[in-house]
């Protein structure tokens, strides 16, 4: 029998929410939360021997840390096939998933395999290390995606033949490989049929797609900060208390900007963060860590920089779609630019 690994966060592997993200990793015997429906899906020739849980922040503030303990966990452990996740939009857990797949896939050569939705950062940071599957935005596609994620390594483990991306529903990993068909078409023929299409407005696919590529061309540096008005933006989330906006605190279609005039600094009571995405302890403390007005204001004083602007500019990061993300980021631009700001310092958390 085959034996597979699952790799969880804390939320998913039943520790606790946020405030339990700097939980440390740990590896348990057996099935835990989303490995039970993995383990099902496996049928009964592949079988999840050990849960490893770790918290999203202790790997993403102690990462090797994080990645050399578990490798140490599985060092000794019989197991064919490493999974990771289901991450859905989550980016930090997304993060981790990349990261300790890559890291298992390097030092034990054996196939891992995670999912994330195409909003996850994850899926550009590690798409060519790893099988990452289309997955859904939310918890409520756990079923879906796990099977999907179960059918592919009950493939590889196999040794079937492997499909196109496209065709087993992961994303590309850039990687090419020689198909041959059957029957045999040679490639003149191939390409001819192609363009003949192309000419008649015939819908058509080519063997060799090119990845679209949203290029942001870089601003001519500043010349001299002393002469310039800038402005203050965050996806952390800082709001008044009552966030007048009600901006969402994940999958933020909202954003807004509140008036500075005359402050030194952001009290906490007066602003916190709105953020589901971290622990907003710190943050709510002390907002200057997130949007670091009061800094800003000392450079000011001294000459460093010409302006603060009147108003900072805040939205939530966390989920949030790129369309979504694109279309803020521009009404920001466009308000800042008629106030006639020269630069913005955009933090996030």
């Amino acid at each position: 029998m085959k034996k597979a690994i699952l790799y969880l966060n804390q939320f998913f592997g039943q520790i606790g929410g946020e405030e339990l993200a700097d939980h440390a990793p740990e590896i348990r015997e057996g099935l835990v939360g989303p490995a039970i429906e993995l383990n099902k899906q496996l049928g009964d020739d592949i079988q999840v021997t050990h849960t490893i849980i770790c918290g999203d922040n202790f790997m993403g503030s102690r990462q090797e840390e994080a990645i050399n303990t578990i490798l140490g966990f599985l060092e000794g452990k019989e197991f064919d096939i490493f999974f990771a996740g289901p991450a859905f939009r989550a980016g930090r857990y997304g993060s981790a998933c990349g990261n300790i797949c890559k890291a298992v896939k390097e030092k034990f050569n054996v196939p891992v395999i995670s999912s994330m939705n195409d909003e996850n950062p994850g899926v550009e940071m590690f798409r060519k290390d790893v099988y990452i599957f289309k997955g859904g935005a939310s918890a409520a596609a756990m079923r879906s995606d796990i099977r999907k994620m179960a059918q592919f390594g009950k493939k590889l483990l196999r040794g079937e033949d492997i499909l196109s991306a496209e065709e087993e529903g992961y994303y590309s990993t850039g990687s090419r490989h020689q198909k041959w068909l059957n029957p045999a078409v040679p490639a003149t023929d191939r390409v001819i049929d192609m363009l003949l299409k192309k000419i008649r407005g015939e819908a058509f696919k080519t063997e060799l797609p090119i990845p679209e590529s949203d290029l942001v061309p870089i601003a001519p540096a500043i010349k001299n900060l002393a002469d310039c008005k800038i402005a203050l933006a965050t996806t952390g989330g800082i709001v008044p208390v009552e966030n007048p906006d009600r901006i969402q605190s994940a999958s933020a279609t909202r954003w807004g900007k509140y008036d500075i005039t005359g402050l030194d600094s952001l009290q906490a009571g007066v602003y916190k963060t709105i953020h589901a995405g971290f622990d907003p302890a710190a943050a709510d403390a002390n907002p200057n860590v997130i949007v670091p007005l009061d800094v800003l204001r000392v450079y000011e004083r001294e000459g460093r920089i010409g302006s603060i602007h009147n108003f900072f500019y805040t939205t939530v990061g966390t989920g949030t779609t790129q369309g979504e993300a694109a279309r803020m980021g521009k009404e920001m631009v466009e308000d800042m630019k008629a106030a006639g700001v020269d630069a913005v310092i955009l933090t996030s958390t």
